[in-house]
């Protein structure tokens, strides 16, 4: 199967901040089996606050499976995935310009550089 790797963006609605690190610093065990079951490796959120004093959230991940829209329901559908959802989701801040049906915005990959293979690639 061949690896693809997305990346998301979303902010933080203010004051959010230390109870979102909170709870990912405790991620339910439930949740990640089932993101491990869906095809995805090697998932990071990443923290930062611009300028303007607004947190945003940036992830990215790499996607093994065959069928993305069937897993991506497949972890939609989960009933502990949408408890954690119950409690991340208020915190969250999406992008008006979204693709309809998502909550966080999905990013262009304009660079990747995976080791020294010689090859980059987007």
């Amino acid at each position: 199967m061949r690896k693809t790797r997305y990346g998301f963006v979303i902010r933080l609605h203010p004051g959010t901040r230390d109870e979102y690190v909170r709870l990912h610093r405790q991620v339910w065990p439930e949740v990640l089996a089932i993101i491990a079951r869906q095809n995805i490796r090697n998932y990071s959120i990443f923290l930062r606050t611009l300028p303007d004093g607004r947190d945003w959230l940036f992830s990215t991940y790499d996607y093994f499976g065959a069928d993305f829209d069937a897993d991506m329901a497949a972890i939609a559908a989960d009933p502990t995935t949408q408890q954690w959802w119950k409690l991340t989701a208020p915190l969250q801040d999406p992008l008006p310009d979204r693709p309809a049906g998502t909550w966080w915005a999905p990013m262009d990959e304009v660079f990747r550089y995976d080791g020294p293979t010689g090859q980059e690639s987007v």
